[in-house]
């Protein structure tokens, strides 16, 4: 497997090809800010009292991914990063998303059973890196994750943290929330389901320090809910389905019509 191309000490990348481009995008977000009242519902992204003027919109947009996978999967009693769901590991599927997004590099935080999940990342271009402290919660892979993509590359813009168990997590996801980021200037973008926002998430780098220094069980929660003047958010109702005991699974295949195995092979 080749290796990520890496940034010298002098600031020259090796041989990775230049950043993808992206359009300016006419579009406005899925979830702008209305400067009317409107009904909100908690399945929807609320308005913002006063529009947050948009940052000045660059070229060049560089942002990595970081795929937290390091969970031991208690409730699901197996590894669910291995769980087969039409034919791909879970954790595969969120991986492949990735790679098929603007995204570079692409990190997979792992940390209980990371012998047994590692060989199915062999012959993707990822980094991975393990969590010593992942009995910790979700707050010590995203310190991992981070971590990760600040020392392979210095000049990134952003971070799309994103979890290995929501089935309908994609590149098209992805690009909305780098759309939205673009439309709105908010330093941070969250998907929306259930009533609140989640993962996964794009963080501009001014949030990098705060994500290296989070603690718990609940992540970036907190950042993600903060203040809205900093935060967008997006619609994304399917995101709320994730695969945490065997009855959430067999009930995802059963609905997507899925063919499920227990593990890969």
């Amino acid at each position: 497997m080749r290796e990520p191309d890496r940034e010298t000490g002098d600031g020259r990348q090796e041989t990775r090809p230049n950043p993808v481009v992206l359009p300016d995008i006419p579009s406005p977000v899925p979830c702008p800010p209305s400067p009317v009242p409107r009904p909100s519902s908690p399945n929807s992204c609320p308005p913002s009292p006063v529009p947050s003027p948009p940052s000045p919109v660059t070229a060049r947009f560089r942002f990595g991914a970081a795929i937290l996978a390091a969970g031991a999967s208690t409730r699901m009693g197996t590894p669910k990063q291995l769980l087969v769901l039409d034919g791909k590991p879970l954790l595969l599927r969120a991986v492949e998303a990735a790679l098929a997004s603007a995204a570079w590099p692409v990190v997979v935080v792992l940390g209980a059973n990371a012998e047994s999940i590692r060989p199915i990342l062999a012959r993707h271009p990822v980094l991975i890196t393990e969590n010593p402290a992942w009995a910790e919660g979700m707050a010590a892979s995203i310190r991992a994750g981070v971590t990760t993509l600040q020392q392979f590359s210095r000049s990134l813009d952003a971070a799309v943290i994103a979890l290995c168990d929501q089935p309908a997590f994609s590149a098209d996801v992805i690009a909305q929330l780098v759309m939205a980021q673009r439309a709105t200037g908010r330093s941070i973008v969250a998907a929306r389901y259930a009533g609140r926002n989640g993962a996964p998430a794009l963080f501009l780098r001014e949030h990098f320090s705060a994500l290296t220094s989070l603690t718990g069980e609940e992540g970036a929660r907190a950042l993600l809910n903060g203040n809205p003047a900093h935060v967008a958010c997006v619609d994304l109702p399917a995101l709320a389905v994730d695969l945490d005991t065997p009855e959430d699974f067999a009930a995802m295949a059963k609905r997507s019509g899925y063919s499920q195995t227990n593990s890969c092979s």
